[in-house]
């Protein structure tokens, strides 16, 4: 009978109020936000809270919106929000890419952003998106406000750096000319933990790439991201042969383990064939051949 233990529960009106409330139980509460992820993890014992803070109410934390040459989204938006988002998807194909594949549309619809980036599961999608697009974590605390790099967010599987009185409130990418990006992921049935998955962005002058970020999600991949194939493609040219060894040396630095999603060896493969493609994607965005 999976129940959850006996837990406490408050409910927070405000970023400030949550923050009263961390600092007040320290490790002993657990943020709430969907919950589609801890209530699973409570029910079967693997987690047990003697608080739930439920920050539902901060509608504060709830937007998509562009601030200069940045998108900034708040870390209570939801999964459908972000897809819905017009603005989202005219700078950041790869997040309406990612979104698209990301449960179902009862997890999208309740479900939040900052909620999987906390979770920290390995095979989380947009963590590998937001590691693409080398996005920013604003993370508040007793102290203020301070900035974490998304490919510094996660500490291990299921941790973040995000401290027990502290919260992430907001998420922000940089919006640079002549870039494209994309997303691909294989699962097992729709809506389902990917396989492999890659996200990609590309910056271009003319031919040539100027940058690249290339995010990897349950291969394996320090940080979510496959930064030796990105220095790779640094300076060369955007050609098939380019784009492919690239994946190559993006699966070579992997490191997947057998589960019941598949055996290593195909995971390796997945992050070589999906990094290839999906490099692909974003170089025709960047060109202006592909929506």
């Amino acid at each position: 009978m999976q129940v959850p233990a006996q837990v406490e529960y408050e409910r927070a009106g405000s970023v400030e109020h949550a923050l009263t409330l961390l600092a007040r139980y320290g490790p002993a509460a657990r943020v709430l936000a969907g919950g589609h992820s801890l209530i699973p993890m409570m029910k079967l014992r693997l987690v047990q809270p003697e608080v739930l803070i439920d920050i539902n109410g901060i509608t504060d934390l709830c937007y998509i919106n562009l601030t200069g040459a940045q998108l900034r989204i708040g870390a209570l938006t939801r999964h459908a929000q972000l897809l819905e988002s017009s603005v989202a998807g005219e700078h950041f194909a790869i997040l309406h890419d990612a979104e698209r594949v990301i449960a179902d549309p009862i997890v999208r619809n309740w479900g939040t952003v900052g909620g999987s980036l906390c979770q920290a599961d390995p095979s989380e999608d947009l963590s590998a998106a937001f590691a693409a697009m080398k996005g920013t974590m604003i993370i508040h605390g007793p102290d203020g406000s301070r900035e974490v790099s998304a490919r510094e967010f996660h500490a291990g599987p299921y941790e973040t750096v995000v401290g027990p009185s502290e919260l992430l409130t907001e998420i922000r990418l940089p919006i640079r000319p002549g870039g494209g990006s994309g997303y691909r992921k294989v699962s097992r049935r729709a809506g389902d933990w990917p396989v492999g998955a890659a996200g990609a962005a590309v910056w271009l002058d003319g031919d040539v790439i100027t940058d690249a970020g290339i995010g990897l999600t349950a291969v394996g991949a320090t940080h979510f991201a496959a930064a030796e194939a990105e220095d790779f493609l640094r300076g060369r040219t955007a050609t098939p042969q380019t784009l492919a060894r690239a994946g190559e040396i993006a699966a070579e630095n992997c490191r997947p383990v057998s589960d019941q999603r598949g055996p290593a060896d195909y995971k390796r493969h997945l992050a070589c064939e999906l990094t290839t493609r999906v490099l692909g994607v974003a170089v025709a965005r960047a060109r202006g051949l592909m929506a």
